[in-house]
């Protein structure tokens, strides 16, 4: 690895050499099918481009790195990016259901696999973590993200950062990695996607932009620009966030990469004139490379001519990208080793772990009378019933376009794996669904969209699930969403289960027959008509591609749940935005005059944040501080026994939520500052231990306008979710 000083002197030195075109080159992300008038080929030789994105194949990435390198004037070898979320051959549970694992260490090793295999076929570049946090389910792309919690979000940023990039920028085997979107995308309006954001500085300092500060923490290289207007300036032109936030507060000096198109976009805003307009704003707020759309390439060169943009502007804009480049060591090993790949994307332990992260990710939302683990030992049938329970591509999710469906092992798979020939397992689709408006990736896949049943098909369908359930000891009914309905371009304004789920399950259900839930899904659904109808539900999310025998070891107890909710999971579509780190109000909920500020349905989520239920118990005591006050700038120490009580081994995660009592500012009336993932067999008891320093005791008060710590009393819960009861205090002097 080149010294600090060795890379900038050949960062300087291509500088010198390069012409403004070729500058301007290396300012532009092109694809390989977006239209052209100019082929890709010779807009490489001429210097012309400096990435290339949306493209997977090893043999075209070789054959274009090849040009760029022995062809072009400059030999400067490109940067291959693509959106590799949660897994490349190997797919892994979606990011939203690794977070529920609450384990960053199992995301880092998941991140790293998915890097290994990118890195393999020729991409170098990861449009992944996406950071935003989530506060509204209708919102598609909650999919891709930890969550609404910033403390949790910031611990999974770091977690994914380090998983892709390894120990630094051009470790072997490993990416780039891109924190994305830049920033407030996760707060569109109504859920929306693309919609403007409104968030005021005290919210943006609190709750949006922790994760982005420990991405770049942890090292990451590039950021992403979101599409979206924040308080009405377009963030792909917002100096705000990429000069004053994120270079002069916070002193990154990697390179910021728009969305795809989404400098062009500024003139569509109506925020730039023209297309001219929008690079020289683009440029200007601190974009340095431009995805897709060409406005760079074509327009920039008039402004420098015009005088209006600097050749010293150009040149700052290009320095970190060819800084990166050379710390990826690209120059000296630009190529990949096709014969190497297979072995690579079809290593075993990849599969295992894919199988483990599903296991971790579960949560079980439900469990009366016990019914899971499922007792195996007198049945003699058992009924598999759901749109999704023998479906391949819905296991693996939208952003999973270099995966193979058949790699997927489905839900009735799993449990024929697992009960061999001593249960006859059957199956039946029950119902069907489908999307209004087709899918951003359906219409990109060039995937047909199913003929539609006709209603004395999906009569008869419904009618020959529910007489198999009738006539099998158990039921394992799957059911949730596709995986094109949710992710990007993929918000609901209803979050009820699609097509005639609800029918389906209310039909099972008065069978009187045993039925564990399994819901596949990428956001929080409504179950408020089904959920006291059925015994069990276990959520698995979109589980990737060992979901269905990650799903079976856990029906049958051979892996036992320990996930919990990074999300509170709405009543219904009303309740949304929905987070539990809400400010007190004058009538708080607890307070005797409170009711409900819904007339028809309670405040508080059907689930909590931080929930999860287990196949065992745990007991929560003797909470304790080593100090009961500190002053300003010191660390107090919490520590809390936490026994299991039940007869099986089980994983807690165990959370601390902070409350400070009074101050500058209104403060919410909790919010998660430490959580550890503890494994705990039957009687056995662990004393955990967390650290409350000033990152954790700090905040952004909008009345200072400034990061404060203040002397105040703090309220200390502990315990396992956001409704933990176990309770103390302390004081900062």
């Amino acid at each position: 690895m080149a010294s600090s000083a060795q890379e900038n002197d050949r960062v300087n030195d291509l500088v010198q050499q390069m012409t403004l075109e070729e500058k301007i080159g290396q300012l532009t992300q092109l694809g390989q099918y977006i239209p052209d008038t100019v082929p890709i080929d010779d807009r490489i030789r001429q210097g012309q481009v400096g990435s290339i994105l949306w493209l997977s194949d090893p043999a075209e990435i070789n054959r274009l790195q090849h040009l760029a390198v022995e062809q072009s004037r400059l030999h400067i070898p490109l940067l291959f990016g693509l959106d590799v979320i949660h897994g490349f051959r190997t797919i892994f549970p979606m990011p939203l259901a690794l977070a529920a694992s609450w384990d960053p260490t199992l995301v880092e090793r998941v991140q790293a696999v998915a890097a290994r295999e990118a890195r393999a076929c020729g991409i170098n570049w990861t449009f992944a973590p996406m950071v935003d946090i989530a506060r509204d389910s209708r919102w598609g792309r909650i999919i891709e993200g930890a969550g609404e919690d910033p403390f949790l979000g910031a611990a999974m940023a770091k977690a994914q950062v380090r998983g892709f990039q390894g120990a630094e920028i051009g470790s072997p085997g490993h990416v780039l990695a891109c924190a994305k979107h830049f920033a407030g995308y996760g707060a569109a309006d109504g859920g929306r996607d693309y919609d403007s954001a409104y968030v005021p500085e005290t919210l943006l300092r609190n709750v949006y932009l922790p994760p982005f500060r420990a991405a770049l923490d942890a090292g990451v290289g590039t950021f992403m620009s979101a599409y979206m207007d924040l308080n009405d300036v377009p963030a792909t032109g917002n100096r705000f966030l990429l000069d004053r936030v994120l270079r002069r507060e916070w002193g990154f000096r990697g390179f910021v990469v728009s969305d795809a198109n989404s400098v062009a976009d500024l003139a569509t805003h109506g925020f730039a004139r023209d297309l001219q307009d929008a690079a020289f704003r683009a440029l200007s707020a601190g974009v340095n490379m431009d995805m897709a759309s060409r406005t760079y390439l074509e327009h920039l060169a008039t402004s420098v001519q015009k005088g209006r943009i600097p050749v010293a502007v150009i040149d700052e804009a290009v320095r970190p990208i060819l800084a990166t480049k050379i710390r990826m060591e690209l120059f000296e090993h630009p190529y990949i080793d096709e014969s190497q790949i297979q072995s690579i994307l079809a290593a075993p332990e990849h599969r295992q772990l894919a199988r483990s992260a599903a296991q971790r990710s579960a949560v079980l939302l439900r469990n009366e009378g016990q019914l899971l683990p499922l007792k195996l030992h007198d049945v003699k049938s058992l009924a598999v019933i759901g749109p999704l329970a023998d479906s391949q591509q819905d296991l693996m999710s939208a952003w999973a376009m270099t995966g193979n469906p058949k790699d997927v092992i489905t839900v009735v798979e799993g449990i024929r794996n697992k009960v061999g020939n001593r249960i006859q397992v059957e199956y039946a689709q029950g119902v069907e669904m489908s999307r209004k408006y087709p899918s951003m990736f359906d219409v990109l896949m060039g995937r047909p969209q199913p003929t539609p049943w006709t209603e004395a098909q999906s009569q008869a369908e419904l009618d020959r699930a529910v007489e198999l359930a009738g006539r099998s000891d158990l039921v394992v009914l799957v059911v949730g969403e596709l995986a094109t309905m949710s992710g990007e371009l993929a918000s609901q304004a209803s979050l009820e289960l699609p097509g005639r789920q609800v029918e389906l399950i209310k039909a099972v259900a008065a069978t009187g027959k045993p039925v564990a839930l399994v819901l596949v899904n990428g956001r929080p659904l409504d179950l408020s008509q089904v959920a006291e109808r059925v015994p069990a539900i276990l959520e698995v999310w979109h589980p990737g591609v060992e979901g269905g025998n990650a799903i079976a070891d856990l029906l049958v107890g051979d892996a036992a749940p320990g996930g919990k909710l990074t999300v509170s999971w709405p009543r219904g579509a009303g309740q949304c935005p929905i987070y539990y780190a809400h400010n007190l109000t004058h009538q708080p909920d607890a307070s005797p005059m409170f009711t409900s500020r819904y007339w028809d349905i309670p405040s508080s989520p059907l689930y909590p944040f931080g929930f999860g239920l287990s196949y065992t118990t745990f007991t929560y005591s003797n909470v304790r501080l080593d100090q009961a006050e500190a002053r300003r700038g010191e660390t107090i120490h919490v520590s809390v026994d936490v026994e299991n009580t039940g007869e099986r081994p089980g994983d807690e995660v165990v959370q601390l939520y902070l409350h400070q009592c009074a101050g500058s500012t209104s403060r919410p009336v909790r919010e998660l500052k430490g959580f550890a993932r503890i494994a705990l067999a039957p009687g056995e008891k662990k004393v955990v231990q967390f650290a409350l320093g000033p990152d954790e005791l700090s905040f952004w008060s909008s009345a200072e306008n400034t990061w404060v710590q203040e002397a105040e009393t703090f309220d200390v819960w502990v315990g396992g979710d956001s409704t933990a009861a176990l309770h103390t205090t302390f004081k900062i002097k």
